[in-house]
């Protein structure tokens, strides 16, 4: 990853990121201003963000369901980032946009990438015996059922008849 060329998908997707980047940083500093000229407005916000923060907390994944990736960004420094397994890598689970803790860019997008491994270990499996599946009665034991259903069949008939 450290002899990692840019290419042209690379600099077109770099584009992209910061004009988005823009976009969104435009937005937000609209919705301050608006925000700060509606309290009501500001305290309804900061309510939705406490209801988000918490419903985030509530999803916390065990470490063994988090993939470390090793992760090369636009700016050509290394970091490391982390995704949920299910994921098949990095930019998929929503990490195409870092800023960098080394040279400080925001909006960077990830060039090239490899797995480190999970978080943690999985749990050593602890299945339950599954219940043995249920015995097929023998063909006396059908016969006897099928007789003793007769009987009662009969028996009802009888009831309805008189």
């Amino acid at each position: 990853m450290e002899e990692y060329a840019l290419t042209r998908r690379d600099h077109s997707r770099q584009k992209q990121s910061e004009e988005s980047c823009e976009r969104v940083r435009r937005q937000v500093d609209e919705d301050v201003a608006k925000c700060r000229a509606d309290p009501a407005r500001a305290e309804r916000r900061r309510q939705a963000f406490e209801n988000v923060a918490k419903l985030m907390q509530s999803f916390k994944k065990q470490d063994h369901e988090i993939m470390r990736w090793r992760v090369r960004l636009y700016c050509g420094h290394i970091i490391e980032t982390e995704a949920h397994y299910t994921y098949t890598d990095p930019i998929d689970a929503g990490g195409y946009s870092k800023r960098c803790p080394e040279c400080g860019k925001d909006g960077l997008t990830i060039v090239a990438f490899e797995p480190i491994g999970l978080r943690g270990e999985p749990p050593e499996p602890t299945e339950p015996t599954p219940p043995p599946p249920p015995k097929k009665p023998t063909r006396a034991e059908l016969e006897r059922r099928v007789k003793a259903l007769e009987e009662e069949n009969e028996h009802l008939r009888a009831e309805l008849s008189g």
